[in-house]
């Protein structure tokens, strides 16, 4: 089974890596503009990654930010040669992207040739991790084998996992997740199930690799709960102050656990577009630093607290903003600028949460997790802001809200019917007046019309009930053929 799985996912990777190669010809065109107005600390914003995740948003931001493409590459290749990067194909990525990285207003970027006159260091650093990667290898494939002749099963689990994580930090994502999935005939217990999973799960979110990570999340809630069951089954009267101390201390690895797989299942929401799931999973309680290592190789500390802001402001209501994001466990406010989006939120300022979202449009847009969400969770957010506004208003001018929001009056009336046209604005606009007015419904007049509906199916029931009493007195019934085994007839009334 997880054989299957493993080459669907390789046949997924290289889908995924055409349809990368294909969207991003055709959004080379996109320039992301960090100025006065959108601004941007790229030394502020990478120090909260290490290794490859640094590497991969630094190569985003070369491909759309081509003011900051120099000073991004000469970042990328200081943690490129830095200890413990061993991924030599990331060096002919960066010079890809730079080549790639569209022109400045005023002129082409220089030459990658140009900007890096001494590559000597860059070269000889290729040669000695390829080197040094390829005796890696040989070690761990010659234990491998070792360990299969003599059959053990730890070892040859342990072998499989090392080589998984050998793969994973020389680029080879498909043979990482082939040894990762390979150690599951190895594992003998929960735990080592757990394990491979979060594994896995690591590996899925390295590469962005959203469609296959419900599916371990599964696994490893199964491995959680039949851990949950091994502990509370082997618990004896005997070893209670033991076991009341371990079982702390496994309570507290399992809530780290759950805060991996609810960010693990938050991630695979927004991927999907489906924001109110993963505003909720974003929001689920979670102790301080249950990531553990994965802060920074996967996402900085920040990042959590502005995709929970966003996706909460984008599909929850005002009161569960308050109570779930305001009021919770701080984790929302942690993100660069979200705390004073929540704060002009809760006070009805929208005109100051749409100015602090164009502000920061160009940190969300350099950001590879977010950027190909942004622009619907800022439509979202605008289209609550605009009903939120409206909602205490039966008859309101749209100069007054074009006021309220700092848009013009056409863009107002336009927003606003789109609003009405998909149902989420119970009302209607006057274009010569320029006047939106709700839709007045009269409370009696319903209630009338539900009473006179309710005593006409009650009428009509009672005509039916009626008419069926006076047939079966009348003994007008349709009985059943004689059947061959000599049994009475079986009667029953027709259906009227």
């Amino acid at each position: 089974m997880d054989i299957d799985i493993a080459e669907d996912m390789e046949m997924a990777y290289a889908l995924e890596a055409s349809q990368a190669q294909a969207s991003s010809s055709k959004s080379s065109h996109m320039i992301i503009t960090v100025d006065d107005a959108h601004p941007f600390d790229l030394d502020a914003y990478i120090s909260g990654y290490a290794g490859r995740a640094a590497i991969d948003r630094l190569i985003h931001i070369i491909a759309y930010a081509p003011s900051l493409a120099p000073q991004a590459l000469a970042r990328a290749l200081e943690l490129l040669v830095a200890p413990g990067q061993y991924d030599t194909s990331l060096y002919q990525a960066l010079i890809s992207a730079y080549d790639a990285a569209p022109s400045l207003p005023e002129g082409a970027l220089p030459a990658f040739d140009e900007l890096i006159a001494d590559q000597s260091p860059y070269i000889r650093w290729l040669e000695e991790t390829t080197a040094r990667n390829q005796l890696e290898r040989t070690r761990l494939e010659v234990e491998l084998k070792t360990y299969t002749n003599n059959m053990i099963k730890e070892s040859i689990r342990m072998a499989h996992r090392d080589l998984g994580a050998y793969y994973r930090s020389t680029g080879n994502f498909e043979a990482a997740l082939r040894h990762h999935t390979k150690s599951r005939e190895f594992c003998t217990t929960s735990q080592h199930m757990l394990d491979m999973c979060l594994s896995v799960l690591e590996l899925l979110l390295e590469q962005r690799n959203f469609a296959h990570i419900p599916t371990y999340i599964f696994k490893a809630e199964s491995a959680v709960d039949s851990m949950s069951s091994s502990t509370q089954g082997s618990t004896s009267a005997t070893a209670t102050a033991t076991a009341t101390g371990s079982s702390a201390k496994k309570s507290e690895a399992m809530r780290a656990v759950e805060a991996k797989l609810s960010l693990c299942s938050a991630l695979s929401h927004l991927s999907n577009g489906n924001y109110s799931k993963a505003a909720q999973a974003f929001l689920a309680p979670s102790p301080p630093g249950a990531l553990g290592s994965w802060t920074g190789t996967l996402l900085a500390a920040g990042d959590v607290g502005v995709y929970a802001t966003l996706c909460a402001l984008a599909t929850m209501g005002r009161m569960e903003v308050k109570r779930k994001v305001m009021e919770g466990d701080g984790l929302a406010t942690d993100g660069e600028g979200m705390k004073a989006l929540l704060e002009a939120w809760m006070a009805s300022r929208f005109r100051v949460v749409l100015e602090l979202l164009d502000r920061y449009s160009a940190r969300h847009m350099l950001d590879p997790l977010l950027a190909p969400h942004i622009a619907n969770l800022t439509s979202h957010i605008r289209a609550r802001a605009l009903v939120l506004y409206f909602q205490p208003f039966a008859t309101i001018r749209l100069e007054r809200m074009s006021a309220a929001f700092g848009w013009t009056v056409k863009e107002m009336e336009k927003e606003v019917v789109s609003l009405i046209q998909r149902g989420e604005i119970l009302g209607r606009v006057d274009s010569q007046n320029k006047i939106l007015k709700a839709r007045s419904t009269d409370p009696r007049a319903q209630l009338y019309a539900h009473a006179l509906k309710a005593g006409a199916d009650m009428q009509s029931a009672t005509r039916k009930l009626l008419l069926r009493m006076q047939l079966q007195q009348a003994d007008l019934v349709v009985r059943k053929a004689q059947t061959s085994g000599g049994q009475a007839p079986m009667e029953f009334l027709s259906e009227m």
